[in-house]
């Protein structure tokens, strides 16, 4: 990416809105380096947080803008994100888990009230053996989630919102002030 001050004011004013929205204690950001070659202009964040029962979500968030636009995103601004969490075993049988770990991304961006067009992904479960000298538990289970979707808005706020509430479902994290007493929560709902 060229120099902030270089980028065109809409690409500005969305980095803005994406990192002055601030995320519950539970959840650390941090910018990393964003993905060179999917747009002219590109800004990238990282988070992580560590749900009550232990569990790990780990996200990044890329910001793409295209003057020109591109013809699947609909639109010039697309917000990507990768996220993974660990889960337990029984939580990683459930044939219902894609689902639920969508609805956690679609029920974020609404709640939050962001604007968007073009939203698509996928879900992926994951279960991992280690064998000999590889630290860790025998067995692992994980949730990836990727998706993306075209801002119809350049004021991103709410898509922020909506990000640090997918980490905070992920992470099983209970609405703020609340206390999990067994389990990962449904879902929770803090945007500000």
């Amino acid at each position: 990416m060229t120099e902030m001050s270089a980028a065109p004011e809409i690409f500005r004013q969305a980095v803005a809105a994406l990192t002055s929205s601030r995320p519950r204690a539970e959840i650390e950001l941090s910018e990393v380096g964003p993905p060179k070659r999917l747009a002219p202009w590109a800004h990238a964040m990282a988070a992580e947080a560590n749900g009550p029962a232990g569990e790990l979500a780990t996200a990044r968030l890329v910001l793409l803008y295209d003057p020109e636009g591109q013809e699947a995103w609909d639109g010039v601004l697309r917000l990507v994100v990768y996220l993974r969490a660990e889960l337990d075993p029984e939580l990683a049988s459930d044939p219902l888990l894609p689902a639920v770990g969508w609805s956690w991304l679609t029920d974020a961006l609404e709640s939050c009230g962001a604007s968007w067009t073009a939203l698509g992904g996928t879900v992926t479960l994951t279960s991992s053996a280690r064998f000999g000298d590889i630290a860790g538990p025998s067995r692992s289970h994980d949730l990836e989630l990727r998706g993306s979707w075209t801002a119809t808005d350049p004021r991103l706020g709410p898509h922020a919102a909506a990000f640090h509430e997918l980490m905070a479902s992920a992470a099983g994290l209970p609405p703020e002030g609340v206390s999990v007493l067994g389990g990962r929560p449904s879902g929770t709902r803090h945007c500000s």
